[in-house]
């Protein structure tokens, strides 16, 4: 099959066509913006890049036309695809049918923690041998490459809410059909598509009507919002994770038991007794708890508990979680993904863990649509709090005026609206072992090495 796909340098539409080269298909994809390290990852499989969203650079032999959801009606390429009557489908419609079908899908949805549960269950899927396909909204750095076909039966897709197409506006995930599938937590984000908490509530249940009655449901027993959905009805098994054990859970729940100081060593509970123990390199109860949610899955799958916790011994991370970019003079830089309010605050939490006697300098940028739209205006200055100061960078094109925010802050904050003020006010103010974390879900104009050059000049 030659398919050509358009917006094929996002995460998700790039690992659509890795797995369709890795299939024998003939791949090729268009972009608005065509660079590394994707357009590197696509290239050096021998995919064909176009730079625009020209007709003349759909092959006049093409079976079928993969459209992305940045994709909307007027775009040049799009109405070529409708005027000629061209086949076409969504990413995650072309996934279902070519590469799901048939396959063992491990999904994991949620608000937060995704792409690092998908990383970790796919890692100890591999650990056990079982060579899993996999779809990640990230570069998991035990594998380097977002998406793989792998081997049947399983198969591993960081399932997002997200809507699917111009002309598919249900969650992507309706499409995945999963036998495991993991809900994280739930809370309001998408503000763009979604109107308020009960629309996204109303795709969850969409989701669990998918999943088969001998499926399993692994979900966070924490969280009210998922306890909600599956209110609405729920025809599978259904397993909890805490952050902690309670006598009153079921006897199928998993929790966390005794954890070390710096989050690096903690126990794995069942039904309220000790079954092993993680030793690995993450931090934070935010990671435990999706550890948890990976172990069960992988359970579920076959793998015993014991091997999952040795598979996460190894586990490396993913890159934008938490990231360390570089250590200058003492002072450690970190690359983190947050753009959340309550991802903002665990991410904090868990560099209480690492930081020492040394101070944490926060750095955000409100990237994402849901932020720059002012829907957690209300709740941002709290999420900051655990962090010694925040800078907060005011883009162009922002709804709203951060200083509003600034002004009710107990932790010292300051708005900017230039990256290079704020590299020079933390070098200035940074000592040996101090950290600063960066939070976007964007380039952020390169800040990141920007800040260790500085550093170290």
């Amino acid at each position: 099959m030659k398919i050509h796909i358009l917006g094929i340098c996002g995460t998700f539409m790039g690992g659509i066509a890795l797995l369709a080269k890795q299939e024998g298909h003939e791949v090729s994809g268009c972009d608005a913006n065509v660079y590394p390290p994707m357009s590197t990852q696509l290239e050096e499989q021998g995919i064909t890049l176009c730079e625009g969203f020209e007709p003349d650079d759909i092959p006049e032999d093409v079976d079928e036309v993969v459209i992305g959801n940045a994709m909307s009606r007027g775009n040049a390429a799009v109405e070529y695809v409708l005027n000629n009557n061209i086949s076409y489908s969504s990413g995650p419609e072309w996934l279902s049918k070519h590469i799901l079908k048939q396959r063992w899908v491990l999904a994991v949805a949620g608000t937060h923690g995704k792409t690092t549960t998908s990383s970790m269950l796919a890692w100890i899927l591999q650990y056990a041998d079982l060579n899993p396909g996999f779809l990640i909204g990230g570069i998991p750095a035990n594998f380097g490459l977002s998406a793989r076909a792998g081997e049947a039966p399983f198969f591993v897709v960081e399932a997002d809410e997200y809507d699917t197409a111009f002309f598919d506006k249900r969650s992507k995930f309706i499409h995945y059909h999963p036998r495991t599938a993991v809900l994280n937590n739930l809370e309001f984000d998408h503000a763009d598509i979604f109107d308020d908490l009960d629309a996204i509530k109303k795709q969850f249940h969409h989701f669990v009507r998918t999943i088969p009655g001998d499926g399993l449901i692994i979900k966070n027993g924490e969280d009210d919002n998922v306890s909600s959905v599956l209110d609405m009805g729920c025809w599978s098994q259904v397993a909890a994770i805490h952050k902690d054990h309670d006598p009153a859970h079921s006897d199928d729940d998993w929790s966390v038991g005794e954890a070390s100081e710096d989050g690096r060593q903690f126990e794995v509970l069942l039904d309220g007794k000790v079954v092993t123990e993680v030793n690995w390199s993450l931090h934070g109860a935010y990671n435990r708890m999706n550890a948890l949610a990976a172990i069960a899955a992988a359970q579920h799958a076959g793998v015993p508990v014991e091997v999952s916790c040795e598979a996460l011994g190894e586990f490396r991370g993913i890159k934008r979680r938490l990231e360390i970019r570089g250590v200058v003079s003492g002072v450690t830089v970190y690359d983190d993904f947050a753009h959340h309010p309550t991802a903002i605050a665990e991410t904090l939490a868990a560099m209480k863990e690492v930081k020492g006697e040394g101070r944490v300098f926060a750095v955000l940028e409100p990237r994402s649509n849901t932020m720059r739209m002012g829907v957690h205006k209300e709740s941002l200055g709290a999420s900051w709090q655990q962090a010694d100061e925040i800078c907060l960078y005011q883009p162009q094109g922002l709804d709203w005026n951060l200083d509003d925010v600034v002004s009710q802050s107990e932790t010292p904050a300051a708005v900017y609206s230039s990256t290079a003020n704020i590299i020079d006010y933390l070098v200035s103010r940074v000592n040996e072992g101090d950290h600063i974390l960066i939070m976007s879900n964007g380039g952020f104009e390169g800040i990141h090495q920007r800040m260790l050059d500085a550093l170290a000049s």
